[in-house]
């Protein structure tokens, strides 16, 4: 009998020797809200099971809550095991970490004021992803661009299209980011005002100058998208290509030859709505709208938000939305970005979302019932954005990578037709808990090329269903996306430069910023992990460090914190936008139930 006891304790003190070297408790680094969802996932490779888990104050070392670990999960990516660990019950604020046997968890915080200036910290990148003037580095550049390709003018024609923002560490310029990056940080201050604090002029220095950070960044994208519009009957699409890709250097030292000499402009791609393709490759371009509804969205919206303190200037938006929202509807399809030197370019396949959006926010503008129907139409096209559920899908293939025309159309009817609209957002999450409820991490999103960014936009559409149904149904799995952003993931690392300040975010992301100059990128979001299958298949990488996260790569799924893999670790303007708004959704959330307490 005693043998027998001195085994199982033998067995057990082994596991627990084990588990503390191949066990991991992952949580959000920045935190969480007193009245929040608050979930750690713990992780092992050896097969094994908890029971119970404990939360710890980090101050005193003294217990301050107990639970039980709910059942397993069983594998994923590189584990054996995994489990929830949900103390959503404890709301007290302080400084705590999660311990699972012999398993500790990093410190992080319970309070109120874990989202507080997120928002305004995700804009710093923006400002540093300017073209034109650039505020962080002092520095002008790209103010040559550019000469016209596809147009109705003669090939090489110049046109000033200088401003807007760098798309990603290469400095292409692509329409349908920008106009969806505007939209979303317009759609911010429209939705979340106090989110947002004034400590920029509108050139990006330092200083106020009576205006909102987010709304002086989104006019700046504002403006860009008017050049990019500057007769009813003209769109361009595109500025740059990928004979881009010379290597890492800083916007302001940008010397790439695109025929014209070195560093003197660059090619700005008329949208024709046909294939376009300077070199060996070609996109499958069928039409405008996809790009046409992007903007009508963006000049709509901006206009509603101009009209009460500069009237000429929202007039003036107003008039482009509805010239550009025409050739949409003239020009039904997709515009597609236009490869050169390489296959790459982003292969969106989906228009009728945009076009809604559009109308959406023409009827917002105009209050003109022919926009609602029109949108409700292009609603009937596209009921669920169609990567939802799906395993994979093409770079950009489904974008933007959620429906915002469902909530803007949806907000302004309380007939049958809005209660349709907000199903069918129901209907596109319960897809993805379908698949998500399987894994301890609720990760429901595939593995694709820029998967941060859907998981961001999924995240918006779960708040986004909740503000329209009062369903709170899936606020875990809103929460978790959220979560894994932060750290909540395989690699236990924020996908978010900077954020938060002392945490394990992005060192080495794919940058010349950081690369060449050691300048930080505050606020960039990064691409993101991918399936294995197609980090093995893509051109051009290689890793020049150790792979700090080795122990937790997998057939399944890989993310690396190493310039060389553009893959995974590139940040994104647009993902980045889309980030802002949901840090300030949070954070308005966040602020509300406190009042409502009060």
């Amino acid at each position: 009998m005693k043998r027998s006891i001195f085994i199982i304790l033998s067995a057990f003190v082994f596991f627990s020797t084990k588990a503390a070297d191949d066990s991991w408790i992952r949580i959000n680094q920045l935190g969480y809200t007193p009245g929040g969802i608050k979930v750690a996932v713990w992780v092992s490779k050896s097969a094994g099971n908890i029971r119970d888990f404990e939360l710890i104050n980090a101050n005193t070392e003294k217990i301050v809550y107990r639970g039980k670990a709910g059942h397993g999960f069983g594998a994923y990516g590189p584990f054996k095991e995994s489990y929830r660990l949900n103390f959503s019950e404890f709301k007290t604020p302080g400084s705590f970490y999660v311990r699972a046997g012999s398993v500790k968890s990093p410190v992080f915080r319970i309070d109120a004021d874990v989202y507080k200036g997120t928002a305004d910290f995700a804009l710093r990148y923006m400002r540093q992803q300017r073209s034109g003037y650039n505020p962080y580095l002092k520095d002008s550049c790209h103010t040559t661009d550019g000469y016209t390709m596809y147009g109705p003018m003669p090939d090489s024609t110049r046109i000033d299209v200088a401003g807007g923002w760098h798309d990603a560490s290469d400095y292409l310029q692509y329409s349908t980011t920008s106009a969806n990056a505007t939209y979303h940080l317009l759609a911010a201050y429209r939705d979340f005002p106090s989110a947002f604090t004034d400590e920029h002029q509108a050139n990006g220095l330092n200083g106020s100058n009576g205006v909102a950070d987010v709304l002086d960044e989104a006019k700046w994208g504002i403006e860009w998208l008017l050049k990019m519009h500057p007769k009813e009957d003209w769109l361009f699409n595109q500025l740059a290509d990928d004979r881009d890709h010379k290597g890492m250097r800083l916007p302001s030292l940008d010397s790439v030859d695109y025929g014209v000499g070195p560093g003197k402009g660059r090619p700005v791609y008329f949208a024709t709505g046909t294939q376009q393709g300077l070199g060996k490759y070609k996109n499958r371009a069928t039409g405008v709208a996809s790009t046409a509804g992007k903007f009508a969205a963006a000049f709509a919206l901006g206009s509603k938000v101009y009209q009460g303190n500069d009237a000429a200037f929202s007039a003036l938006l107003r008039e482009k939305a509805l010239s550009v929202y025409v050739l949409g509807i003239q020009k039904p399809g997709v515009c597609q970005t236009a490869p050169n030197l390489a296959p790459y370019f982003y292969e969106e396949d989906n228009w009728v979302d945009d076009m809604e959006l559009g109308a959406a926010a023409l009827y917002q503008l105009t209050n003109d019932k022919k926009y609602f129907n029109e949108g409700f139409q292009f609603v009937l096209k596209e009921k669920v954005t169609p990567w939802m559920g799906a395993d994979t899908a093409r770079h950009y293939q489904w974008y933007p990578f959620h429906n915002f025309g469902h909530y803007e159309l949806a907000r302004e009817t309380t007939t049958k037709d809005g209660k349709d609209l907000t199903g069918f957002y129901k209907e596109g999450i319960q897809k993805v808990w379908k698949k998500g409820k399987e894994n301890a991490f609720y990760r429901g999103i595939p593995f694709i090329w820029c998967s941060n960014n859907l998981t961001t936009s999924f995240a918006i559409q779960c708040f986004l269903y909740e503000k329209l149904s009062g369903d709170r149904s899936y606020r875990e799995l809103e929460q978790a996306n959220f979560d894994w952003l932060f750290g909540c993931n395989p690699w236990g690392t924020s996908m978010v430069y900077g954020l938060p300040s002392g945490g394990d975010t992005p060192a080495d992301p794919h940058s010349s910023f950081t690369h060449l100059y050691k300048y930080p990128i505050d606020g960039a979001l990064v691409d993101g992990p991918v399936y294995g299958s197609i980090y093995k298949g893509l051109r051009g990488i290689t890793l020049y460090n150790a792979d700090q996260y080795a122990d937790f790569q997998s057939d399944l799924v890989v993310y690396h914190d190493d310039y060389g893999d553009y893959s995974t670790n590139e940040p994104t303007m647009d993902g980045t936008a889309s980030l802002v708004y949901l840090l300030a959704a949070k954070e308005s959330e966040n602020r509300e139930g406190v009042q409502k307490k009060k």
